[in-house]
């Protein structure tokens, strides 16, 4: 198996999209197990969850700050959702599958944070 990789991406962009990836593989089955009468909320994490990929891209193509602190911004949307979802309530995910979501969304943001960081002693 070939691995291709987009050198105009740079190489924070890359290594933070594997890391993501690991989010999303955990994620996504257990979203997938939503009750329908929670549909809405599951698409909504759902779309912060995939729409995070295009604004790590959009961080890396444009080299531009602001995607930076918008790819930030949502990665505290989905941080708002998964909150919600794990609300005693609801018990849409467990406590445990929260704190584990949690924590591999702490890794992707430190690296998200280092990248910031970094631009900034580039401007």
């Amino acid at each position: 198996m070939t691995i291709i990789r987009d050198e105009r991406a740079g190489p924070q962009g890359l290594a933070i999209i594997d890391k993501y990836e690991e989010v999303v593989t955990y994620l996504y089955p257990i979203l997938q197990r939503f009750p329908r009468a929670h549909g809405k909320a599951r698409d909504a994490i759902m779309d912060a969850l995939f729409d995070q990929v295009g604004l790590f891209y959009q961080a890396a193509k444009s080299r531009q700050p602001s995607r930076l602190y918008a790819a930030d911004a949502n990665l505290a949307t989905l941080r708002f959702w998964l909150r919600f979802a794990s609300n005693p309530k609801l018990k849409l995910i467990s406590p445990g599958q929260h704190r584990t979501a949690l924590r591999l969304l702490a890794e992707v943001g430190g690296m998200l944070g280092a990248w910031i960081r970094g631009t900034k002693g580039n401007g």
